[in-house]
């Protein structure tokens, strides 16, 4: 950490309500709360909490992402932990002993904090896995090739995935004889593979609430209209249903560019944000 990088951020905690809310975020580690609730726990205004949230992000020391419809914020444990280790590492004149050695005595960063490397699980829901779900779990499975592992599930899912979605993939060669609309509750207990990225693929899932994939998983939103909802003449809805899949193929494949080992994970979540609101550029070789 550079000298203006430590007094930009030792500036954004000379506030004592900062101070307060990093402790809180602190407390709730990598899942880190809404706004909303941070407001509510420390008895501020909604407008004063953005005000306070916004300057300790841009000191790097919490991050926030969306979550469905909520932006969550969380503090940024190597952030902190850079902050500690550029106090200390001129400790008393070369000898640490004296107000110790932090940088060595801090355990490892958890594993929201460090970098993540493939192969990855990765599940893409929607309320009746029978288009979306199905035709992004079927690029990726194919673009990702060994680095990418792809599932699909819904809400409520339909009897069988939709035909037309089927007659679709099998047009670009994919194979198509494994596909199947399944719930989502195939993909939770003990005995379910543990997924590194699950993603959304409506505005919002009806029914049910979303089940609990653990706090190892990265999250993001990608919304897309439902073929199944399409109307007009079948001309009208193969057009439809093309720019679905190209939505769908240029999505992945900025998803599987991304320099997985150089971001941690609140930085991989907002990343994914972004692919959904298409504020990633297209990659190099993408089309």
């Amino acid at each position: 950490m550079e000298s203006l990088e430590a007094a930009t951020a030792f500036a954004a905690l000379s506030v004592e309500t900062r101070l307060n809310l990093v402790r809180l975020l602190m407390a709730e580690g990598a899942k880190g709360l809404p706004a909303g609730d941070i407001a509510a726990r420390l008895g501020l205004p909604a407008s004063t909490t953005s005000f306070h949230l916004a300057a300790l992000e841009r000191a790097g020391l919490t991050q926030a992402t969306r979550q469905g419809r909520q932006i969550i914020h969380a503090v940024r444990i190597a952030g902190i932990r850079q902050l500690l280790a550029f106090l200390t590492e001129t400790c008393c004149a070369g000898r640490p002993e004296l107000c110790g050695d932090i940088a060595r005595l801090l355990p490892p960063l958890p594993d929201e904090d460090r970098g993540m490397t493939p192969a990855f699980n990765v599940l893409f829901l929607c309320r009746h896995n029978s288009a979306r779900s199905i035709m992004a779990e079927a690029i990726l499975k194919r673009i990702g090739g060994h680095r990418f592992h792809a599932w699909s599930a819904g809400s409520e899912p339909a009897p069988e995935p939709n035909p037309e979605v089927l007659a679709k993939l099998a047009a670009f060669t994919y194979e198509t004889d494994g596909l199947r609309s399944k719930s989502w509750h195939e993909f939770t207990g003990p005995n379910a593979p543990q997924m590194d990225f699950v993603i959304t693929l409506c505005d919002a899932l009806e029914g049910p609430n979303c089940p609990d994939f653990g706090t190892f998983a990265v999250t993001g939103a990608w919304p897309l209209p439902d073929p199944a909802k399409f109307t007009g003449s079948a001309l009208e809805r193969t057009a439809l249903l093309n720019e679905v899949y190209a939505g769908l193929e240029r999505r992945l494949r900025i998803f599987i560019a991304l320099p997985f080992a150089a971001l941690d994970r609140m930085a991989l979540k907002r990343r994914l944000d972004d692919i959904g609101d298409g504020r990633e550029l297209v990659p190099a070789g993408g089309r």
